[in-house]
């Protein structure tokens, strides 16, 4: 039975810490790849990223597989929770072995945040170690093919797209070969999800069928509160979206590297503008090898369509499922407080 998440993919385990109240309006996200890690790769299209280890990655470099991937907010600060993820890691001898000694590992953990500074009243509460320890836990406790919680969780605490609140959301699909294919998203974007014209979401309009536009009334009282809001909090001054793309297909990293740039197009499917000066995209992606790739040149076709189709789902979840937040830092409507539960026929 699969649960539409990063974990349909056997071996993977998603953790969050979520932090709130008292000023704070952030969290991460850990990726825990099986033991013995995951093929990997990046792809950095935003201008302005901020990443740890991305390019330990480079195919052209020494690390084969990672152990944990961390997305997570706090800006650059909260790059310092993947080294609560390091020290979990190293207690369990997870990591490149550097010696004959099995406990002499150090574990590769590449991780990159969003900009959610001062989002929940207190510029300085942001992630830390202790915070990525706190979701590593998480996540290796977990079920195997457990589901994962979507929308104001983790890195996605205090996220936003363009005047909404963003979130996390993730999506999975079986292919007919049997590879199975998914996606988990930090949507948290300069740009917009929504066609200001309709109120309708990019990402259900470009998914094909047919689309169940709001009702006029209905967006201009949307366009109204979003109005109002901009007038309390101003538009986001910094964003970023990350994603993590996943399969159980034997891929070579040359190959990951692919399904990551590609996995991009589901950004810009679901987001307007994309990849800006003031935006991080970075989309990770993880191979765990369990099922192999048909021999044919274009079998990776699939996959690669598939990470970009679920990236552009997983966003709309994300928006789907965010909650509002009306704050000392800001107000972020949900899209489901503007325009409720309608959505389009998929």
């Amino acid at each position: 039975m699969t649960v539409d998440a990063l974990t349909d993919v056997a071996g993977l385990r998603v953790g969050h810490a979520t932090c709130t109240g008292g000023g704070w309006l952030t969290g991460t996200t850990v990726v825990l790849a099986p033991p013995g890690g995951a093929v990997a790769a990046v792809d950095v299209r935003g201008g302005g990223p901020g990443t740890k280890e991305t390019d330990a990655l480079d195919p052209r470099n020494l690390v084969q597989k990672v152990e944990a991937v961390v997305l997570t907010g706090g800006s650059a600060y909260g790059l310092d929770s993947a080294s609560g993820v390091m020290g979990w890691l190293e207690e369990r001898g997870r990591g490149v072995r550097v010696d004959a000694d099995p406990a002499h590992v150090v574990p590769v953990v590449p991780a990159a945040c969003v900009f959610d500074l001062g989002r929940g009243g207190d510029f300085r509460a942001r992630p830390d170690a202790s915070t990525g320890r706190t979701a590593v836990e998480a996540a290796g406790a977990s079920e195997e093919g457990a589901p994962v919680p979507e929308g104001c969780v983790g890195a996605g605490t205090g996220a936003a797209v363009g005047q909404i609140k963003g979130g996390v959301g993730t999506a999975s699909v079986v292919l007919d070969s049997g590879i199975t294919v998914a996606a988990l998203v930090v949507a948290n974007a300069a740009g917009s999800a929504m066609d200001p014209e309709t109120g309708v979401l990019y990402g259900e309009l470009l998914r094909g069928g047919r689309t169940a536009y709001p009702a006029s009334e209905v967006h201009e009282a949307a366009r109204r509160r979003l109005a109002e809001a901009a007038a309390k909090s101003g538009p986001p001054p910094l964003n970023t979206t990350l994603a993590v793309v996943a399969t159980d297909a034997d891929l070579t990293r040359a190959q990951a590297h692919k399904l990551a740039g590609t996995a991009h197009d589901g950004i810009a499917r679901a987001v307007r503008p994309v990849h800006l000066l003031n935006d991080g995209d970075t989309v990770f992606a993880l191979a765990t090898g369990a099922r192999p790739l048909a021999e044919h040149p274009l079998a990776l076709n699939e996959v690669l369509a598939a990470g970009a189709d679920l990236v552009t789902r997983a966003i709309v979840r994300a928006v789907r499922a965010a909650a509002p937040v009306d704050g000392p830092g800001g107000v972020w409507p949900s899209y489901g407080e503007l325009y409720g539960e309608q959505k389009g026929e998929l």
